[in-house]
């Protein structure tokens, strides 16, 4: 029978992962980056499979990886959770947060005002598709997500931020930029500009599209909302986007749509086993407050 792995080479597993680069697994734990390397392969001959691949843009988890990181980050969150009650933490001199959402609001204004608060806390922050950013929530592979509608799962944390609704998003001169509502129906000789598949925008506004046995011969598909705001402003079609999702501009207008007057959480969502973590709770309170005084 093979013998128990050891900490360190749980450890060095889990940070690798984190990371996704051994040098910096090396440099969050403080030691050699052979230590390191030398722990995982010794984990990898113990597990008799492969747990990273290597490729050119950094590591990549295995499926066997995947499986034990979703236990391991569970165990390196609980010894951070006892860490920081032994020590008691009075202040965040440093840290790391790997966060994502879908848009870049309400994600930026919160990360924005925390940045000022907490200076040496780094966050390094990507925007994904709705499918994709509910994968990173279930695989560990992020702290927090700023999501709408996200999935309900009691291993997740959630708190509403805001509600919002779809609006039709034009440039101001626009022929249709004028009116005060809109129906799908009149946009049918428009392009339409909507985010990349696994978006939850592209799932419903072709829903709405089915359910009234509408036809738009030309839709186009971007890679995120920043690209969506930037096809608009190009003047190549009308956008479908969540109100106030994007940085406001005086060269757009966005106008209520007939058939979409349903109401949407944008939430933030994380593991919730983090919840305690002094780190993730301190944004937890900055994004809380920023609710509270409706900065976005």
């Amino acid at each position: 029978m093979n013998s128990r792995p050891s900490p360190y080479q749980i450890t060095a597993f889990t940070y690798v992962a984190r990371e996704k680069s051994f040098s910096r697994a090396a440099l969050r734990l403080g030691v050699t980056q052979s230590s390191v390397t030398q722990h995982v392969a010794n984990l990898e001959r113990k597990m008799g499979t492969q747990l990273f691949i290597r490729r050119r843009e950094g590591l990549e988890l295995t499926r066997a990886g995947t499986e034990l990181f979703r236990i391991t980050d569970r165990l390196a969150t609980l010894d951070q959770l006892v860490t920081e009650k032994i020590n008691d933490y009075s202040a965040l001199t440093d840290g790391h947060i790997r966060l994502i959402a879908n848009a870049p609001r309400p994600a930026m204004p919160i990360i924005a005002r925390y940045g000022k608060l907490y200076p040496n806390v780094q966050i390094d922050f990507t925007l994904y598709d709705w499918t994709s950013a509910m994968s990173l929530l279930a695989d560990r592979q992020v702290d927090i997500a700023i999501v709408t509608e996200p999935e309900e799962s009691g291993a997740l944390y959630t708190d509403v931020l805001r509600r919002t609704v779809y609006m039709a998003h034009l440039r101001r001169d626009h022929p249709l930029a004028a009116r005060k509502k809109l129906s799908l129906s009149e946009l049918q000789g428009e392009t339409l500009i909507l985010p990349e598949d696994g978006s939850l925008t592209q799932k419903i506004a072709r829903a709405k599209i089915r359910e009234h046995g509408l036809d738009f011969p030309r839709i186009i598909r971007t890679t995120t909302f920043p690209m969506v705001k930037e096809a608009i402003l190009h003047g190549l079609g009308v956008g479908l986007l969540l109100q106030n999702s994007l940085y406001p501009s005086d060269k757009l207008a966005a106008i209520p749509i007939v058939e979409m007057p349903e109401d949407y959480r944008d939430c933030i969502t994380l593991p919730a086993d983090k919840r305690e973590l002094k780190l993730i709770q301190s944004f937890l309170d900055v994004a809380i407050e920023a609710r509270a005084e409706k900065q976005f």
